[in-house]
């Protein structure tokens, strides 16, 4: 079916005030923009000061792109075997390739759900 990759690493979702503050050195930076907010993803190691708001800790796994922007339902699935087992997630896209990040105490349960649903984890 899809093969999906952990991410060895804690993040934190955060509600940001500025962009002053966060460290572009990060492995892992998701950074989202609106006419309403700001928001960043990042390891828990570079949670900036002064945060709105954060939650923590969340951890992640990458579908195994890239992925052709032609390609329906990826996420869908995921969403819908994760919900069956009332697992929520968080998902983040990149040009390549989609994130799903799940609560650290859920973690262990969202794989053995997908694994069970026959996604191969790397």
């Amino acid at each position: 079916m899809m093969n999906l990759k952990i991410i060895e690493a804690d993040f934190a979702v955060c509600k940001i005030e500025h962009m002053k503050s966060i460290s572009l050195e990060d492995d892992f930076l998701f950074i989202g923009k609106t006419d309403e907010e700001l928001s960043i993803v990042c390891s828990t190691d570079s949670v900036p000061e002064g945060v709105l708001e954060c939650e923590m800790p969340w951890r992640a796994f990458r579908i195994q792109g890239p992925l052709d922007f032609s390609l329906v339902g990826i996420l869908a699935r995921i969403a819908g075997h994760l919900a069956e087992h009332g697992i929520s997630l968080f998902a983040v896209s990149t040009y390549d390739t989609d994130y799903i990040l799940v609560k650290s105490e859920v973690f262990d349960k969202a794989v053995r759900v997908l694994t069970g649903c026959s996604y191969t984890f790397a």
